[in-house]
């Protein structure tokens, strides 16, 4: 630990460290990211995710980008991610959550989920996107990793995930199971982004009456009301977790983008507000709540995993839900930092950057790391130092289209 660092060389030193989770703790056959740190539920260091690995993806663009790394080592590190992957499980060009590190075959999630996951592959192609953004060069290498990206991204196919033409996306199609997940994609919640991405394939993309009578439609996508003196334009009561305004986000700039639902600035920035002022005000009455240690999303607890929120509130902080928030509470987020690291590091900071999340009250702090806890840290700090990885999926010609085609407006676009 380091004392007396800047606000910008401290920023450094957390993206820098937890972008190691993905660099040095990749799966050394796949290069993808593996689910978490620790042996959990009966599996082990085999099990890489591919949402997880989406976040990765990004985080290792920014590495590039700051000279932590080479460019040749990121082009080199995302070959062996597509080579993989084109050889990977896949069910109609859809991923499944879990895959075999080693050897590419699928591992089961649950029981029936054993099959393609719509919205873990959204998550894996808002990286890989943004990567064949970036890897732009002429050279034979950066030109096969564009092409190999296009080619993955081709083959999803986004309608087939209508079962059978409904207007509405599935989470989960199997061949074993079939649609018997049925678990229909209705917001507001993590999956903008599925439906952004499906607009935009250019092969077997879907209407925009999916977006507007699928994702629109259910009784908890419109809220409107106002918690703590912030409006909530969608979603549940409070907001839920805060990996809601964070995951579809990594790569989709929220500045002015509008549909006629919401603005998702608004939207994003409000519900991190209430989950900050829900923390200070602490009706709980957990101990280490208040103005600098605050966030409330998914992640380990001391029973396991939960999607901890507000409403939900078991007393658990992830650091990952503050630090992911810096593009919309930056002075917040920076206070939380500077407690996490100098306050409580000694608990809770370690090789990968800061543990999944602790429990003062419980007396509990993490030894664990979740891959989709520390990406969006890299990624969404970078995009509130640099707004990186915001301009490289925003200027791909598919996501302008797929974003005119349900009526949204951006700052990016325009």
């Amino acid at each position: 630990m380091i004392r007396g660092l800047s606000d910008s060389a401290l920023l450094d030193v957390v993206q820098r460290q937890t972008f190691r989770y993905f660099w040095d703790f990749a799966h050394p056959v796949s290069g993808l990211a593996r689910e978490r740190s620790n042996i959990a539920y009966n599996y082990g260091h085999e099990v890489v995710t591919t949402g997880g690995s989406g976040f990765g993806i990004m985080a290792m663009i920014v590495a590039v980008n700051r000279h932590w790394i080479t460019r040749e080592q990121g082009t080199d590190r995302m070959l062996k991610i597509v080579n993989f992957l084109s050889k990977a499980s896949s069910f109609h060009g859809v991923f499944p959550h879990w895959l075999d590190g080693s050897t590419g075959k699928v591992i089961p999630f649950s029981r029936k989920d054993d099959g393609g996951d719509l919205v873990e592959t959204s998550y894996l192609f808002q990286g890989l996107l943004c990567a064949r953004q970036y890897y732009d060069g002429n050279d034979r290498k950066e030109r096969e990793l564009r092409n190999k990206i296009n080619s993955l991204w081709d083959e999803v196919e986004w309608n087939w995930q209508t079962n059978g033409g409904k207007d509405v996306l599935y989470w989960h199609w199997s061949p074993n199971n079939g649609w018997s997940m049925n678990f229909p994609i209705h917001g507001f919640n993590e999956c903008l982004i599925t439906y952004i991405l499906a607009a935009s394939g250019e092969r077997y993309p879907v209407s925009a009456d999916v977006y507007h009578k699928g994702w629109a439609k259910s009784n908890f996508f419109e809220n409107g009301k106002t918690f703590y003196g912030y409006k909530l334009p969608l979603g549940f009561d409070y907001g839920g977790p805060l990996f809601f305004s964070q995951y579809s986000f990594l790569g989709l700039d929220p500045h002015g983008l509008k549909d006629r639902y919401a603005d998702y600035w608004e939207q994003n920035t409000n519900h991190t507000l209430i989950n900050h002022a829900y923390c200070v005000a602490n009706p709980k009455k957990f101990k280490g709540y208040g103005e600098n240690c605050w966030g409330l999303t998914a992640s380990d607890n001391f029973a396991g995993y939960n999607a901890h929120s507000p409403t939900n509130d078991l007393g658990v902080i992830s650091p990952t839900a503050a630090l992911s928030a810096f593009p919309y509470t930056p002075k917040f987020s920076m206070l939380a930092l500077r407690h996490f690291y100098y306050d409580l590091g000694d608990k809770i900071w370690g090789e990968y950057g800061f543990t999944d999340a602790f429990s003062e009250s419980h007396n509990w702090y993490a030894k664990s790391y979740l891959a989709i806890d520390q990406g969006p840290i890299v990624v969404m700090i970078e995009n509130y130092r640099t707004g990186l990885l915001w301009k490289l999926f925003m200027s791909c010609s598919e996501i302008r289209s797929g974003l005119k085609k349900l009526d949204f407006t951006s700052a990016a676009t325009n």
